[in-house]
């Protein structure tokens, strides 16, 4: 892979795992739309794990809060929290376990990620509508945590989007933008440690390179920037912009089919 793929990879990473746009549909779609060559396994780590540093150091103190909390005073809203994204998590791990090679393979079809990106648009659209957005983080409670990691499992296909689908499941609850927006930030820290732990068992140093290097830098620094500006945007705005952008970039999708069929 050169430089400038991994750059664009790593930018479209950094936003697309934290804005509800869908990180898996654009790694899909970005080298089928200029036939770049697969990323690979190795380029795959290094996204992740760039990701993974972009949340874990804007949430830092939360997580320390929630983390002592968890052990110390489990009857606390922090230290219930930590059990509730726990929780919230298990659902998505399993999907990912059980449907690891359908993701790979069958899920990848860009037809397939065309429409599940102009149906999660409308769904986000729907929810961001009719919740009450009354809700705070220290309102959320077990049965949320049970709906919104249900909902998560169903990011395995490219195109849904784990913070698409879990800030609509939370909106749903009835939470505010922002909360939901948060909730569903902190529930994917061990969702993404899990996909970094599960593909850096493959990797070796000598995978190492300034791909790989690149790829981490960037997707960290725009994931971080993309976490702190849309909880700034959500708010005062609305999740209307995303759906639309989805349903474009799903139009264009089939527009792009069909002129190479």
């Amino acid at each position: 892979m050169d430089v400038i793929q991994a750059i664009v990879l790593g930018l479209v990473q950094g936003l697309g795992e934290f804005l509800p746009i869908s990180s898996s549909a654009h790694l899909v779609l970005f080298p089928w739309f200029f036939r770049w060559p697969d990323p690979g396994l190795t380029f795959s780590v290094a996204l992740h794990l760039g990701t993974l540093i972009a949340v874990v150091v804007y949430f830092w103190h939360d997580i320390i809060n929630l983390v002592v909390s968890g052990f110390t005073r489990p009857c606390s809203n922090d230290g219930r929290m930590l059990w509730y994204l726990a929780v919230a998590s298990v659902p998505g791990a399993l999907s990912g376990l059980l449907l690891e090679e359908q993701a790979e393979t069958v899920f990848r079809s860009p037809l397939l990620v065309a429409l599940a990106l102009a149906l999660m648009g409308v769904i986000l659209w729907w929810a961001d509508r009719r919740g009450r957005k009354i809700r705070r983080i220290e309102d959320i409670n077990l049965t949320d945590s049970i709906l919104v990691g249900l909902s998560q499992a169903l990011a395995i296909i490219p195109g849904v989007s784990r913070s698409g689908i879990t800030m609509s499941a939370g909106l749903m609850t009835g939470m505010q933008r922002e909360t939901a927006a948060r909730f569903s930030f902190l529930m994917s820290i061990p969702i993404i440690t899990g996909a970094a732990l599960l593909t850096l068992k493959d990797l070796s140093l000598r995978d190492i390179d300034i791909s790989f290097v690149l790829g981490v830098i960037v997707a960290a620094i725009v994931g971080f920037l993309a976490i702190k500006y849309l909880l700034q945007y959500l708010r005062r705005g609305s999740y209307l912009l995303f759906t639309w952008y989805r349903i474009a970039l799903a139009a264009l999708v089939v527009i792009v089919y069909l002129y190479r069929s």
